[in-house]
């Protein structure tokens, strides 16, 4: 017989994408230990500040801070259509004593806005930990490779040669992109501060008889003790925190999100040309009817993970524009999903970029005879340089490429092999141009290889120094 677990749906991140730490940052414990504790540093701020509440009422609610009866809140909420009264009510059964100056003064969105923001910290905390992982590994890779040669691309045609290295500083630099604004985020996180109804603090002034200033020091001490010391509150609010904020969270996850998707699209068309593929484990099938295929699945994921967080960037700007006056309610069910969800799903592509990262095959010896096939094309530029330096008129040396550059292609085009080399040495232009040395693929790489330790040295190793010792952990892929 099935068990409950298989009769009813549940979110792929759930089971198969995010990580322990990331789920366990979203999950209903944290979430709600998260209310009890702002309700508990609301109850103490309010005490020290003269409000009549006793040390039983805070002891009982120290002691029962960690004991959520979920089925109580459930049954609550059934009842009353309200989470946040719901575990109040929950709460004030576990301590009775305290039950009357739980949510004393507060209004839902002082325990869920600033709630919410304690999850998207950490949730920021972690992706970015990881997004640093992922390029502490690619630039071990960078270094590795720094100088083999390869085809570059442009237009995803034959372009000047790279080298392997350099274009893994290319997805570094993506990444390095949005670590720096995931980064930015939770560095400029502000909590919502104590702030009531509609955000005029008029019920805590009234708590403290008109004493603005004891309203102030309130809210000052319940930052304290939810760690928000360092944390500015924002200047001012509705009855929630500027939605915008969420906005500016999903369009960062969305800069990673696209900065994975295109290292994945690379790695993908690589993976097609043989020269360079992600790891493929011993039993690992690559096709359920091909049994010989070692198919990109891994980044195949992560491209459709970071696809998902990038198609969300609009939904957080929808919810900022249509929030009424001072709030309406339609943002609460969008942002149960929004933000979670974009944090779950890049959680776990960063998870796979982690595994593909520690891992890449390459092939130098395909990679070679590729740049080879194209390699007289590329290096008729060089050629051309040389002919002019012995006096050859540039527009005439040109146009002399230019047809032999063409029937090669053609000839190319029948099935036969690139004669185009030949073809220039037997033309009396470039009788005195040394073709063969410039045929040499590390004279077409530039300065690839010292760019690859320049950007090791200026963005790498900054990058190793700020999280040393959180690098080399790596989560166990579920699939």
């Amino acid at each position: 017989m099935d068990s409950d677990q298989h009769c009813s749906y549940r979110s792929p991140l759930e089971t198969r994408n995010a990580s322990r730490q990331m789920r366990a940052i979203w999950s209903p414990r944290n979430k709600f230990s998260a209310w009890r504790r702002i309700w508990l540093a609301l109850a103490e701020s309010q005490e020290e500040l003269g409000l009549p509440i006793s040390q039983e009422q805070l002891s009982q609610l120290r002691e029962t801070l960690q004991e959520i009866d979920f089925e109580a809140a459930a049954r609550y909420e059934k009842k009353l259509r309200h989470d946040v009264m719901a575990h109040v009510h929950a709460w004030g059964d576990l301590a009775p004593e305290a039950r009357g100056i739980i949510h004393l003064g507060a209004t839902s969105q002082d325990i869920v806005c600033n709630g919410d923001l304690m999850q998207v910290r950490e949730g920021l905390q972690l992706l970015e930990l990881k997004i640093a992982r992922v390029i502490h590994r690619l630039g071990l890779f960078a270094v590795q490779w720094r100088d083999l040669p390869t085809l570059g691309f442009t237009h995803y045609q034959p372009a000047q040669p790279t080298t392997v290295g350099k274009r893994a500083t290319t997805w570094a630099q993506d990444l390095l992109i949005g670590l720096e604004d995931v980064r930015s985020r939770r560095l400029g996180l502000r909590w919502r501060g104590m702030r009531g109804a509609t955000g005029t603090q008029a019920s805590f002034l009234a708590l403290f008889e008109g004493d603005g200033e004891k309203v102030r020091m309130m809210e000052q001490l319940v930052g304290d003790k939810l760690g928000f010391a360092d944390v500015q509150a924002w200047p001012v609010s509705g009855q929630t925190y500027p939605r915008l904020y969420d906005a500016q969270v999903v369009s960062s996850l969305a800069i990673t999100a696209a900065a994975i998707h295109k290292m994945c699209n690379d790695l993908r068309l690589l993976s097609n040309r043989r020269e360079i593929e992600e790891p493929f484990e011993q039993d690992q099938i690559g096709s359920s009817a091909m049994a010989y295929k070692r198919n990109p699945m891994r980044c195949e994921r992560a491209t459709g993970l970071s696809r998902f967080v990038m198609s969300l960037v609009q939904n957080p700007l929808d919810t900022a524009a249509t929030q009424w006056f001072e709030r309406t309610l339609d943002d609460s069910s969008n942002r149960r999903l929004s933000l979670p969800e974009s944090m779950l799903a890049l959680d776990g592509a960063l998870d796979i970029m982690i595994n593909v990262t520690s891992g890449l095959v390459v092939y130098p010896k395909v990679i070679q005879q590729h740049l080879a096939a194209e390699l007289p094309f590329m290096a008729t530029e060089n050629i051309l340089m040389e002919a002019a330096k012995l006096g050859v008129d540039r527009q005439e040396g040109h146009e002399a490429i230019r047809q032999h550059s063409h029937e090669a292609a053609t000839r190319i085009k029948s099935g036969l092999d690139n004669d185009l080399v030949e073809r220039l040495k037997s033309d009396p232009l470039f009788k005195d141009v040394p073709i063969d040395e410039l045929m040499d693929p590390a004279s077409h790489v530039g300065l690839a290889a010292e760019q690859v330790d320049q950007f090791t040295l200026d963005v790498v190793e900054p990058i190793r120094l700020r999280y040393k010792g959180q690098l080399d952990d790596q989560e166990e892929l579920n699939v």
